[in-house]
């Protein structure tokens, strides 16, 4: 492994000691996966649990039941998630690919190879690159890294990417450098999420009680302190 990797796992590590296995994605099955990673579009995950709450009591965690349901009564059950008649259609959107093109078998779509998964992902209205690949890890258990904007912003504070790197940049710095395995792909994304909420937040970061400020072995840390 070359050193930036060895930085890399490094920081896993630390994180993974820290705050212990996250347990991620929390989903009974893959299609609450799928409509999970819909739902979390730009809100917190507390929002998203109760929209699936929601759907469950109304017995609409069924792709049949789905593909039937008015889209108005949908976008109403899962209005705590936010921009909901949005994410209304987006479901609707996802389901009737699935049934037009898989006849509702939503393994058979999941156990397409990696890539032409994703491009059919990415082809549906409404699905960008965070949202198929958190579909492409947690519901098709496939090996690819989630960046979201906490993936960013920690890398960038610790000095190892500009602050304008985008998506597919990030993505390829981590899929290059980290261990290629599906477990450690899926615990390093949910340890990010981890340190985002509670230490590295976008406007009052809490660095010096950072775990990997603090941690005795990480001497990378870079982030301009002095700026909070």
């Amino acid at each position: 492994m070359s050193a930036l990797s060895d930085r890399i796992m490094q920081i896993y590590e630390v994180l993974l000691k820290y705050f212990g296995p996250r347990g991620w994605w929390p989903g009974e099955s893959q299609l609450e996966i799928v409509i999970g990673a819909i739902l979390t579009q730009a809100v917190a995950w507390k929002n998203v649990e109760k929209a699936i709450k929601n759907l469950k009591e109304a017995g609409l965690m069924d792709l049949e039941a789905l593909r039937s349901a008015d889209e108005a009564l949908l976008a109403e059950l899962i209005k705590p998630a936010l921009y909901n008649r949005q994410k209304a259609k987006k479901i609707k959107v996802f389901i009737a690919y699935l049934f037009e093109f898989y006849n509702g078998d939503l393994n058979a779509l999941l156990d397409e190879p990696l890539e032409p998964l994703r491009e059919k992902l990415l082809s549906l209205w409404g699905i960008g690159p965070e949202t198929a690949d958190s579909i492409l890890l947690y519901a098709a258990s496939k090996e690819k890294f989630v960046v979201d904007a906490y993936t960013r912003r920690i890398f960038f504070r610790l000095g190892m990417v500009p602050e304008d790197v985008n998506y597919n940049q990030m993505q390829d710095l981590l899929e290059k450098n980290v261990i290629n395995d599906i477990q450690i792909y899926n615990e390093y994304h949910a340890l990010l999420v981890a340190l985002g909420n509670n230490f590295c937040k976008k406007n009052v970061p809490q660095c010096k009680a950072c775990p990997l400020n603090n941690h005795n072995h990480c001497n990378f840390l870079h982030v301009l302190q002095e700026k909070y």
